[in-house]
This record gives C-alpha cells, sequence and structure tokens, in this order.
C-alpha cells in the first residue's frame, strides 16, 4: 500500500474529512501547511493537497511539492489549485453552476473518458458528479478520466510533465464532506482514498 500523506491547513472540512476514521485509515501523515516547507516527505509516496488552503503558505511550500514530484512522488490535487503551483495544468475558469441538478431535463455534462480506467473500479460518474470548479487544458500525453462534453479535463492524470505523477481535479470533495452537505462527495472519496493508496494509477 503507497503511504499517503494528506496536507492540513486548519480547515474544519479538512479536519472532519481527515480525521475520520473510515478515511484516515488510508493517511500515513496529516502535514501542516505552515510546516510543510520544513517536513521530509520522504517516507511517503502520494502527497494529497486539498482545495482551499492559504494562497501565500501554499506558494512557500511549491519547492516542497515540486521536489516531490521530481524524485518520482505523486501528487494529487482537489479543487482549483493557484496556477503556478503546480506545472502545466492550465486551470481556466468556468462558472460553478451551483443549482444544475434542479434543471427540469438536469445534466450535469461530465463523461467519462477512459472508462476502462481503474479508478472506475473505485467510483462512479455519478459519484463525481456535484460540481466543478473550473477545468483544466492538460498537457499533451496526459490521460484525461473525466472531462466535459463542451471540451475540458475535470480529473486527469499526467506522467509526461514531471519525473513524478500528477493528478488533478477540480472536483472539491474534501470540502463538501467535511462542511456535512453534498453526498455524492463521501462516494467519491469511499472510492478514490483506496484507489490513491492501493489502486493502479
Amino acid at each position: 500500500m503507497r503511504k499517503v500523506a494528506a496536507i492540513y491547513g486548519g480547515n474544519s472540512h479538512q479536519h472532519r474529512t481527515f480525521t475520520e476514521p473510515k478515511y484516515r485509515r488510508w493517511l500515513h501523515g496529516l502535514i501542516y501547511l505552515p510546516e510543510l516547507p520544513h517536513s521530509s516527505l520522504d517516507a511517503y509516496d502520494v502527497l494529497l493537497i486539498p482545495s482551499q488552503l492559504h494562497h501565500r503558505l501554499l506558494a512557500e511550500s511549491r519547492g516542497s511539492i515540486s521536489a516531490f514530484a521530481d524524485r518520482g512522488g505523486i501528487v494529487a490535487a482537489f479543487g482549483a489549485q493557484p496556477h503556478d503551483l503546480l506545472p502545466a495544468h492550465n486551470w481556466e475558469f468556468r462558472p460553478t453552476n451551483f443549482w444544475w441538478w434542479l434543471d427540469k431535463e438536469a445534466k450535469s455534462g461530465l463523461v467519462l473518458n477512459r472508462p476502462g480506467h481503474d479508478l472506475f473500479r473505485y467510483i462512479t460518474l455519478a459519484d463525481a458528479t456535484w460540481h466543478y470548479h473550473g477545468v483544466f487544458s492538460p498537457p499533451e500525453g496526459a490521460e484525461v478520466l473525466i472531462g466535459l462534453e463542451e471540451g475540458g479535463a475535470i480529473l486527469y492524470v499526467d506522467r509526461v510533465t514531471t519525473p513524478g505523477t500528477l493528478i488533478m481535479t477540480t472536483l472539491d470533495p474534501e470540502f463538501h464532506y467535511g462542511s456535512y452537505f453534498m453526498p455524492a462527495t463521501e462516494r467519491f472519496l469511499d472510492g478514490f482514498l483506496p484507489w490513491l493508496a492501493e489502486g493502479k494509477l
């Protein structure tokens, strides 16, 4: 099993998510964001970056995160991350429609680009469907797992930009689960964290 460390910014939703026993069992460490620049990541295989972290403190840790990926580490990031934090993700703002599911003929617009990927032994498209925060235009050679009908990536795996692996999604499951709403986010985490720890990436 891979050793996963999650960055913890001190937010209540992160605390609830990362200390929930069924999720904590997949995490080998919680690294407090202000301490990240001075923390060793050598014991970990995966670094999980949640959404809604303090941007200045995150910027101070950019070197540590880059070094982790450069030594072959796996970096997984939730939500819209600062543009210069991780390379080549090319995030683009799109208005977030929080209420699309109230429309008469509700349709999220999300599609599975690679339905045979191992991730989808752990989650379904419905488990990844609530809303999203912008889209990515991944580099050539990256695997887009979940995209939009009109173009753009919601979740992709990049093995070409760094010696490591970047797993990027504009979804923010830990925020919603930790804030006690959006049932799909619990199902997403129920599958995503085990996949991150022991699935075929």
